[in-house]
């Protein structure tokens, strides 16, 4: 029997917060929409004139940034992942090359749909379960008394719904109909709401181009994959070069010098000795750094979470890590997942001014969801030079999806997804 109250409070809960994220979705969708569609319109319009090559780009960023929040809100509410497929733009290219390349970008021009869209039958189908949860309380109000706010009984002074409130009578019919919607929101809320993501995925993903955009999506993923994994390797080398080799060769003439001089000169001998020893522990220490910035112990036996928390552990910054994983992923998800996080908190650190940070892994739904949250002063933006772009390559190697939201004010959230299953 309390196993049974628990569902239904659950899933009066859930009701509930499918109406609160509905009507959230409905205002801040229909004006983030209709103030970025006008705007983006005007500057298309003016770019035959000139100055529109030089607003598009950025009101397409904003057209973006706008989508690309709707991406994250539809995969962490409902579990629902509308991927990102943006045709790259060079670094520092001119206003020229950024207009025309982003005009050409197929994705673009679905944004701009989405925007139509979800001014329209978006907000309707956003609004729908926030007013199965909230529209029930006009009805019970107007049969607890409200109804004589708007008739003395004799006349139809108000309606609800369909029901013309005339009295008491007929506000009782009110209550009613406001207990029946009072189930549908019991049922039909957190469905609807997954019903709007979805038809807000029906639009922003790709259509018949799915096939040749995933082509040229696994083409560069490939290429940044061999292109990293080289540069890794010449890391390695170099590291290995500089530092444990060079000590050990120091070593080496050490202990030669020592097997000369350990009958000429005893205390020379036990001092070059000492010498070896201290060369022989650095280098045991560079080796043992080398060997946690490719692969990190901590992350090999203990798995993503504590490696982690470990990495928080070492920041200067107060930072806060919440982990709910049943079970481990591969162990080369695990690694990108990683080298993921600690890219992230390293900009944070050195970038944001954030005095606090907050750090989510979790998974759900087979993917392996992170968020990086930090208080610091915003504007971050993926190409900015601050070691993002890489991340998402890295990420785009298995399929994983990186998004930025960072105000001008902040904060800045960093999300990051990658299909895996747990085992």
């Amino acid at each position: 029997m309390e196993t049974e109250r628990g569902g239904v409070r659950g899933r009066g809960r859930e009701a509930v917060v499918a109406g609160l994220r509905g009507l959230g979705v409905a205002v801040l969708g229909l004006a983030g929409s209709i103030t970025l569609f006008v705007p983006a319109v005007v500057s298309i319009v003016l770019v035959p004139l000139g100055p529109g090559i030089v607003t598009t780009p950025w009101v397409l960023k904003g057209v973006r940034a706008f989508a690309n929040a709707r991406r994250v809100v539809a995969a962490r509410w409902c579990g629902v992942r509308i991927p990102a497929v943006y045709r790259p733009i060079p670094e520092g290219a001119n206003p020229w090359t950024r207009c025309f390349g982003m005009l050409s970008d197929p994705a673009t021009w679905r944004d701009l749909g989405w925007l139509l869209v979800d001014m329209t039958a978006g907000f309707v189908t956003a609004v729908l379960p926030a007013a199965l949860v909230f529209y029930p309380v006009e009805g019970f109000a107007l049969a607890l008394g409200l109804w004589r706010v708007f008739t003395d009984g004799t006349h139809v002074g108000w309606w609800y719904g369909f029901v013309p409130i005339s009295g008491q009578g007929s506000a009782l019919l009110a209550a009613v109909l406001a207990a029946v919607l009072l189930v549908g929101a019991y049922h039909f809320s957190p469905p609807l709401l997954r019903l709007h993501f979805q038809l807000t995925r029906s639009v922003l993903a790709a259509g018949q181009g799915e096939l040749a955009e995933r082509v040229r999506v696994l083409t560069e993923t490939r290429r940044d994959a061999v292109d990293t994994s080289a540069a890794e390797l010449r890391r390695i080398e170099r590291d290995l070069h500089d530092g444990a080799q060079a000590r050990l060769v120091a070593m080496g003439m050490d202990l030669g010098t020592v097997e000369a001089l350990i009958e000429k000169d005893p205390p020379k001998a036990k001092e070059l000795l000492a010498q070896a020893r201290q060369s022989s522990a650095d280098a045991l220490t560079e080796l043992r750094d080398l060997v946690r910035g490719i692969h990190p112990p901590v992350l090999a036996e203990r798995g993503l979470g504590d490696a982690v928390r470990a990495l928080a552990l070492r920041l200067p910054l107060a930072t806060e890590v919440d982990v709910s994983l049943p079970g481990r992923a591969e162990a080369t998800v695990e690694s990108a997942a990683y080298f993921a996080v600690s890219e992230v908190l390293t900009n944070a650190v050195k970038h944001s001014d954030a005095d606090r940070i907050w750090v989510d892994v979790h998974h759900a739904d087979g993917m392996l969801r992170i968020a990086v949250t930090d208080n610091g002063k915003g504007g971050a933006r993926i190409g900015a030079g601050t070691g993002l772009a890489g991340v998402e390559r890295r990420l785009g190697t298995f399929d994983g999806v990186l998004a930025v939201s960072s105000p001008a004010d902040g904060p800045t959230m960093v999300t990051m997804e990658i299909p895996c299953a747990l085992s």
